[in-house]
């Protein structure tokens, strides 16, 4: 099966079509694994996020677009505004098939264009057009103006790519949007896209990427059986039902639900924002990804009152608990406006909440007398002249900072720099919860002890999905850990997750086929897609542990790389909760030096000798 790769570089307006070699695909696969590959090739060390040489690659993997088992994704890779480091992010929808359907597998975005403009890449072919009139428009209108464009109206034949005004602002914690309400949203790459002046890419073909398969019947055969063994698991099936909200209440009871800017993990009003909450409001419907069986996403509608949204897509758990438990908002109607409106403005979620929530204690604080005299008179006098008040639970002033944020106008051009750089320019940074730069996600570590170790090893900062070892400490997936205890074990467990999943992400498929799958049941299909008769677990884990560890070598390269975790988290003690008492401290000091040995790595830095073990030795000396 060829890797085609349409290279595009919008300084000069031309393309040319390359394709991946079968040798790097299979060191490297696709997704995620061969964006840190062509990174370490091709990105500078040391380069600002916004030069002309970054680059954000657009990979699909060899199961997309198959219609099995959740195959409806697509991974963007470049360097971070936000972070520094290599910065890369996943989203589901329809992008990533009708890339494949265009006859495409990945685009690479190079040079910077002098004017705004989209891409349209139709059957094998890539068109440049002029943006000029959808520049500064939000997401839902810009979908809706390229689709009459091109004459396909019908939401269900090709699919449109944007950044919101977010990204052409160069917020920190700009997302790359799709198909309107699907995100990939971290690590602020929507930035680089609005740095280069790429709005939008419309996808469209009729490629049958089945056909091109080495064996396609047997591959259908073998993947009708994983989808049913996906199916047959109770989490895929309380995703059906509840969708990602289905947490909210699981994880509360563990107090492991971070509330009023990770001060504590019990909200009292946790029911009011769960999934059998929305089910009993606003709830309209459930969707899916392309080819999706689980269809855990939720369709919802405030029909009327001050919160009054039409029908979209979302929110989902982090969202909701960024919006909910961590701004003291338990109003689920709000929470499904603000949503909508951060899609359109094109925002990572997870990270926009946090950083209000940042912004809400610094305005406590300054109230209090409690930040440097010359900061808090500025950030009261800001906060007025923007027309808001950030106290907790305050549900305007979070609405009219989206649009704040997103056109970077008086206080919202300081928040749409993000958590850390906000909180440092207030003179508090350790009011801002974050690990190198990425704001965490919505797992408290001093309750499910082995995110501490997750947070902390995470390549692209702070992030669930590069362990989500929570599956162990709350699910019993694939075994019951502790939540508490200080077992070897779980070193282990994060540490073949992290390999596991670069192996998921650069497949590119969803990652909830982890709680029922493992490595051992994408070999058949692997063969039958790929031919590659001989292929093992060990071979994939392998390749798993040489991603995880390329990325690891592309960030320390970039200097002041440290595993840590916010001071909050490392000092301060839980209140209340079934975790009462605990800090992550004494987590991550356990933890972590057990880690660096399981991994052959010096504090964090992986050795000559691992890197030439994996193969990486082409990039020691780059």
């Amino acid at each position: 099966m060829r890797f085609r790769i349409a290279r595009v570089d919008l300084s000069n307006r031309k393309w040319r079509d390359e394709s991946i070699d079968d040798k790097t695909l299979r060191k490297y696969i696709g997704g995620r694994g061969l964006g840190v590959y062509l990174a370490l090739k091709e990105i500078p060390k040391g380069i600002d996020a916004f030069d002309e040489r970054n680059k954000i690659f657009i990979l699909t993997g060899p199961l997309v677009g198959t219609g099995a088992f959740e195959t409806g994704r697509y991974h963007v890779i470049g360097k971070s505004p936000q972070t520094g480091f290599l910065g890369d992010s996943n989203s589901g929808g329809t992008f990533g098939p009708w890339l494949r359907f265009a006859g495409f597998d990945g685009i690479i975005i190079e040079g910077k264009s002098e004017e705004p403009v989209w891409l349209s890449v139709i059957e094998g072919d890539v068109k440049f057009n002029n943006a000029s009139g959808i520049w500064g428009k939000g997401v839902h209108h810009t979908e809706k103006i390229i689709r009459e464009k091109v004459g396909f109206t019908n939401e269900n034949l090709g699919s449109v790519m944007a950044i919101g005004p977010a990204g052409e602002n160069k917020s920190k914690m700009a997302a790359i949007m799709n198909d309107r309400y699907r995100a990939a949203g971290r690590t602020g790459l929507g930035a680089v896209l609005g740095d280069k002046k790429l709005k939008a890419i419309w996808v469209y073909g009729k490629r049958n990427v089945v056909k091109e398969m080495y064996d396609p019947k047997k591959f259908i055969e073998e993947a009708k059986k994983l989808t049913d063994k996906v199916m047959a698991h109770p989490i895929s099936q309380s995703l059906t039902q509840l969708g990602t909200l289905v947490l909210v209440n699981l994880v509360n009871s563990v107090g492991a639900l971070p509330t009023k800017n990770w001060k504590g993990g019990v909200y009292d009003n946790a029911f009011d924002i769960s999934g059998e909450h929305l089910a009993e409001t606003y709830l309209k419907a459930s969707k899916g990804c392309w080819g999706c069986t689980i269809r855990c996403s939720r369709v919802a509608e405030v029909p009327e009152g001050p919160y009054k949204t039409p029908i979209s897509e979302g929110p989902e758990y982090e969202t909701t608990w960024a919006h909910g438990a961590n701004l003291l908002i338990n109003d689920m109607s709000s929470i499904i406006k603000i949503n909508y409106l951060e899609n359109d403005m094109g925002f990572d979620t997870i990270s926009f909440g946090n950083t209000v929530s940042t912004l809400m204690e610094l305005y406590e604080k300054a109230k209090k007398g409690e930040l440097p005299e010359k900061k808090a008179k500025e950030l009261l006098e800001l906060a007025d002249m923007s027309g808001i008040e950030p106290t907790w639970g305050n549900i305007n002033a979070v609405l009219n900072l989206v649009y704040l944020t997103a056109y970077r106008n008086k206080i919202g051009d300081i928040v749409a720099e993000g958590s850390k750089r906000l909180a440092e320019y207030f003179g508090s940074p350790e009011t801002a919860i974050h690990v190198k730069g990425l704001e965490l996600p919505a797992y408290d570590p001093r309750a499910l002890n082995s995110m501490a170790l997750s947070y902390a090893t995470s390549n692209r900062g702070g992030c669930h999905l590069r362990a989500y070892s929570v599956s162990f400490d709350l699910m019993g997936v694939p075994e019951k850990w502790d939540p508490l205890s200080k077992d070897i074990k779980k070193v282990k467990g994060v540490k073949e997750q992290q390999d596991w999943f670069s192996i998921i992400d650069s497949l590119v498929i969803c990652k909830f086929n982890a709680f029922s799958t493992g490595p051992e049941d994408y070999l058949e299909v692997l063969k039958a897609a790929i031919g590659w008769e001989d292929l093992s677990v060990e071979e994939l884990m392998t390749t798993g542990e040489r991603i995880y560890n390329a990325e690891r070598w592309f960030d320390v390269k970039e200097g002041n790389y440290v595993d840590t975790l916010p001071k909050r988290l490392l000092e301060e003690k839980l209140p209340e909760g079934p975790a009462k008492g605990h800090n992550a401290k004494e987590w991550l000091d356990f933890f972590l030096p057990e880690y660096y040995k399981l991994r052959s790595w010096e504090n964090g830095i992986p050795t000559e000798g691992i890197l030439k073990k994996l193969g990486l030795e082409e990039f020691i000396n780059r």
